[in-house]
């Protein structure tokens, strides 16, 4: 008999996806709040991440929830620019 993960969340690529973007924003947060080399590298390595992880969801029926995530990663990344501009200065 097959072993089910009883975490549903874990199954859903929504989900997993909206924790990617979460997690990134997270990331992103922290690169601001201390801009330096290493927490830039986290926050754009979570962004990819995340990326990835809306990519792999794209094909789902859900598409509402996963357009606001897009959204949410996009302000994310221009706020990582403005911390690496910052981090330059």
């Amino acid at each position: 008999m097959p072993r089910y993960d009883s975490s549903l969340q874990s199954q859903n690529p929504i989900s997993q996806a909206q924790n990617s973007v979460e997690s990134a924003h997270k990331a992103v947060t922290q690169a601001q709040s201390h801009p330096t080399e290493q927490t830039v590298e986290q926050a754009h390595n979570s962004i990819e991440h995340a990326e990835t992880a809306l990519a792999q969801a794209a094909d789902g029926e859900y598409q509402e929830p996963l357009q606001r995530a897009r959204e949410s990663l996009e302000q994310d990344k221009q706020a990582l620019q403005q911390a690496e501009q910052d981090q330059q200065r």
